[in-house]
């Protein structure tokens, strides 16, 4: 019985993943059946990662992979790989189940089941990233942008391909991809413009940004994407400053002063070192003296005592205003 059940279980996720891989890509791409696939037993040095573009999917770390590999160890391989033929070779290129492979790989196996699909280049990403982008919630707004990325630019240079010249225009191709790709994934337009944005960060900035994200807030990150790479190279420093931590204002007179695409490093850190003087000398300025027209109070401070009780009752309504 338990057998019977993990096999069902095991068709009900293969039958999802090729589902979500073949409605993506009719809806995006080409509204047309797409091919049959065959399923095989192949072996793991026959396998290459996925090479076709930059999808930015983060592999699972060691622990997460050990882990993976010893739930392999107990339940088996529920969900089959998805491969395509490499041409002129005997080996195959990974569209879905990198993480699948490596754990299997962990847990002692030569070969692994893969489900082969005949695939051109805009099938073979939409396969790599729709399953992806739609059953894993841990996926950084970054990873997430890098396969948006990906996907646009398929349907962007499947549409050219398809469309006669006078049909569309660039601009017209571009929002009409995202609109497919927002509807689709059910996100705005907003959303995927900022992951792709984002996406466009040096590694060293998508690394802070990832993984501590308290050092380079997002609304800075934004700002810092509209930078070529080179002058981004300029932020990493200042995202690496012990007890400091970048801030929309800061970015702001930066890229008033500074403005994208590009800007010298000198002259960005001497902005920035403007606006941490105005700060410094802003919180080292003695409080401003807060006067009121005691005509207006009149009617109640009589009924008051001292000037110290008055004080405390006002800090006392404040504390509980900002609270």
């Amino acid at each position: 019985m338990k057998d019977l059940l993990k096999h069902r279980m095991s068709a009900a996720q293969q039958v999802s993943e090729m589902e979500i891989g073949n409605r993506a890509y009719e809806s995006l791409i080409d509204p047309l059946p797409t091919a049959a696939s065959t399923i095989r037993e192949l072996p793991l040095d026959k396998l290459r990662p996925f090479f076709t573009t930059d999808i930015g999917f983060h592999p699972y770390s060691p622990e997460k992979l050990r882990a993976f590999a010893q739930q392999l160890l107990e339940q088996g391989l529920l969900e089959r790989i998805i491969v395509r033929s490499i041409p002129n070779s005997d080996e195959y290129e990974i569209l879905a189940g990198h993480n699948r492979t490596a754990a299997w790989r962990m847990a002692g196996h030569d070969t692994i089941p893969a489900e082969v699909v005949a695939a051109n280049d805009a099938r073979a990403i939409i396969i790599a990233t729709a399953t992806n982008l739609l059953r894993r919630q841990e996926l950084t707004i970054i990873e997430r942008g890098k396969a948006y990325k990906a996907m646009l630019e398929a349907k962007n240079r499947n549409g050219q391909r398809n469309a006669a010249p006078e049909t569309f225009g660039e601009n017209r191709q571009r929002y009409n991809a995202r609109k497919l790709v927002a509807d689709f994934f059910g996100v705005t337009e907003y959303e995927i413009r900022k992951a792709i944005k984002l996406a466009g960060l040096i590694p060293p900035l998508a690394d802070i940004l990832e993984n501590n994200p308290r050092k380079l807030p997002i609304a800075c990150a934004e700002l810092i994407a509209d930078y070529d790479a080179a002058t981004q190279q300029a932020f990493v420093e200042m995202c690496s400053i012990e007890d400091y931590t970048l801030n929309k204002a800061t970015m702001q007179s930066i890229v008033h002063t500074c403005p994208p695409p590009s800007a010298n490093h000198q002259d960005i850190f001497a902005a920035w070192r403007q606006v941490r003087a105005r700060e410094t000398q802003r919180r080292a300025a003695p409080p401003k003296k807060i006067s009121f027209d005691r005509r207006k109070f009149a009617p109640y401070l009589e009924k008051l005592g001292s000037d110290k009780e008055i004080e405390e009752l006002f800090l006392e309504f404040l504390r509980q205003r900002v609270n």
